[in-house]
């Protein structure tokens, strides 16, 4: 099982070198992948919880690859009803190119409807307009030249490349945990990328839901490569209250030994707790980063 990190590409502390300093640490420690989020307009909704300045992920990621040398690069995940997806296909192959096959496409509908209001995007249609989409990101990855006539997108004889750098294409991570999110996952995904699951959940609905949803894709199952929560507590948490990766070491190497034995092919650790009062120096992220990964990663 492969670990990673989610850098934090918003808030106070947001800047060029801080970027550059999380990739390097990450690449550093033995991380495998790093990855960051997505955001549209930051209306007053995102603000309170993704505070500005947000740094654009295509844009970062291409010139974090130029920082890097081995560690994958990744969103989580890229908000795909927010851009053409000819635009999308085109910055994320050019991303893979820079990067010399490093990336993971991870992508997900978002949940501000006021964000999707400002891009004047329907919010009520994100879920089809992102298989749709996706369809057409496969298509124009996998075509020299590609068509498409669909209800939310449609072009003709059209060229994006360069192609992407990894072939047949960049793994795509689709996130989300609803039934709608399970079934774009097994129908398009190389990996279902659910955000902050339970164990009990995983193991007792989300998982068999994914099998059951990729037996009716006719599509062998995604992979698993699911991003929880990192923040180690110096005893023991109330183990039916706790999210996965909080409390002790000890219990967050246990989370761990259980999502490896449920499959898990990546996890992603994300040291942000949700709110920018609790905001901490990289540093101190890095320190439990470490705790971990001195264990794990051997």
């Amino acid at each position: 099982m492969k670990l990673g990190v989610n850098i934090l590409n918003f808030g106070p502390g947001g800047s060029p070198d801080s970027l550059r300093g999380w990739a390097r640490f990450a690449e550093q420690a033995g991380f495998s992948i790093a990855m960051i989020s997505d955001r549209g307009p930051l209306t007053p909704d995102v603000q309170a919880r993704y505070p500005a300045p947000f740094y654009d992920p295509f844009v970062t990621l291409a010139w974090l690859a130029g920082q890097t040398e081995h560690i994958e690069l990744g969103t989580t995940v890229a908000l795909l009803p927010y851009r053409s997806p000819l635009l999308t296909a085109r910055m994320a192959a050019n991303v893979d190119q820079f990067s010399r096959g490093r990336l993971v496409l991870g992508v997900g509908v978002g949940w501000s409807e006021p964000e999707y209001a400002a891009l004047g995007v329907p919010f009520g249609q994100r879920g089809a307009i992102t298989n749709e989409y996706l369809a057409a990101i496969k298509k124009l990855w996998t075509n020299e030249v590609a068509s498409m006539n669909g209800r939310f997108v449609s072009f003709r004889e059209v060229r994006t490349g360069p192609g992407p750098a990894r072939r047949p294409h960049p793994p795509i991570w689709v996130g989300g945990s609803s039934a709608a999110a399970i079934r774009r996952a097994a129908r398009f995904g190389d990996a279902w990328h659910p955000i902050d699951p339970r164990l009990d959940w995983l193991r007792e609905s989300g998982l068999p839901s994914l099998r059951a949803a990729a037996k009716a894709a006719g599509r062998p199952p995604s992979a698993l490569c699911p991003r929880i929560n990192l923040h180690l507590e110096a005893g023991d948490l109330d183990q039916d209250r706790r999210r996965t990766g909080v409390g002790s070491l000890p219990q967050v190497l246990r989370d761990l030994e259980e999502l490896a034995t449920l499959g898990s092919e990546y996890v992603v650790f994300d040291t942000y707790r949700g709110r920018p009062e609790d905001y901490r120096p990289a540093e101190e992220d890095w320190r439990m980063l470490e705790a971990v990964a001195a264990r794990c990663l051997q």
